[in-house]
């Protein structure tokens, strides 16, 4: 966690959902914590695409209850981190 509170989440799944959205989910590094956000395409191309990772409130994250899920996303977070800087796009 950093000093203004904010925990630093990798992305660890892109998706689209049945609108045309995308959905991304950064993940903590020990995958029990998770952010979704919801993008429209243009919006992303707009905001020069998708960070490997970023800075999250903890009163946006949500558990993850599944297990597999969590170790899931735990190895793709740890893989994030190990070749990427947070703000490298992806």
């Amino acid at each position: 966690m950093s000093d203004d509170g904010a925990e630093r989440l990798w992305l660890v799944e892109r998706t689209y959902d049945d609108k045309g959205l995308i959905v991304l989910a950064y993940a903590t590094l020990d995958g029990t914590t998770v952010r979704r956000i919801e993008r429209a395409p243009v919006a992303v191309e707009q905001m020069g695409g998708v960070t490997a990772a970023v800075d999250a409130d903890e009163g946006s994250l949500a558990p993850v209850e599944d297990t597999d899920l969590r170790e899931r996303y735990a190895a793709e977070a740890s893989r994030m981190a190990d070749r990427h800087d947070p703000d490298d796009p992806v």
